[in-house]
């Protein structure tokens, strides 16, 4: 499939393009040598927030419908120094105005509070706050235009197990036609907060095909194949096998069948 990429609206250029990464380096060692984790890791494409290499944001959840934001940079000597801060907070039943009041961090700053405002809009939706509660909603620097008849799937990282890891709703849309900003939503606990820098993911898109699928149940020779087939792999899997330099055995029989599957393939 050809698949075409444009920027965020808001701030175009700016963030790390979208990849693919199969490690996860806080995972074991040894699931560095399993070829179906490493799969499911690299499926489809990373995705980064539009911030530069010497920016970082914050959004916590703190409660009963408050939020803040803050917003950091690097100084001369490379650490992070707040730059502002928005508190959010919901209206009382769902009716009336998002209130957001900006707190400087810093004297002489380089923008109004109109301006802090809409650069924390650069990064967030304060529209999709508290839906549901604690809910929390990324921007990507990326959106994706999928060939006619393909969706965009919008997760979590995958395989990323580190804890705590807030939940996150995933989302499926027909970006063939509808110009979706790429949007991650996390749902926080109250205290929780998610982070932001230039080098760190903030979520993960895949691709699915929007044609109807039909069930049916395999037949005798189907199953007796099927058997066949799972004996055999087992059995090379066993004849073939690989130590580590630090003592762990691997068989990299399904790896090199799967080479071989996509090499025949492209044939």
């Amino acid at each position: 499939m050809d698949l075409r990429l444009y920027p965020n609206s808001r701030r175009p250029g700016v963030g790390q393009k979208p990849r693919r990464e199969s490690q996860r380096p806080l995972l074991p060692q040894h699931a560095r040598h399993c070829p179906v984790l490493e799969a499911g890791s690299s499926l489809g494409f990373l995705v980064f927030p539009p911030l530069e290499g010497n920016e970082s944001f914050t959004i916590e959840f703190q409660g009963e419908g408050r939020y803040q934001f803050s917003y950091l940079m690097k100084n001369p000597g490379g650490q992070w120094q707040p730059v502002f801060a928005v508190a959010m907070m919901l209206p009382v039943g769902g009716v009336g105005v998002l209130r957001e009041d900006v707190t400087f961090m810093i004297r002489d700053a380089p923008l109004s509070k109109e301006d802090a405002r809409q650069l924390a809009r650069v990064f967030i939706v304060p529209e999709d706050l508290g839906t549901p509660a604690g809910g929390v909603t990324l921007r990507g620097a990326t959106n994706f235009l999928t060939p006619h008849g393909w969706d965009t799937v919008y997760a979590p990282v995958f395989n990323n197990i580190e804890r705590p890891i807030a939940p996150m709703l995933v989302v499926r849309v027909e970006t063939d036609w509808y110009a979706h900003e790429t949007e991650f939503r996390y749902v926080l606990q109250p205290g929780e907060a998610i982070s932001a820098e230039h080098s760190l993911p903030i979520g993960q898109v895949f691709f699915v095909p929007r044609e109807e699928i039909r069930v049916r149940d395999c037949s005798d020779e189907d199953l007796e194949l099927l058997h066949k087939s799972r004996e055999n792999f087992f059995r090379e899997k066993a004849a073939h096998r690989v130590k580590t330099p630090y003592g762990l055995e691997y068989s990299p029989h399904y790896l090199r069948e799967s080479r071989a599957q996509k090499d025949q393939k492209d044939r």
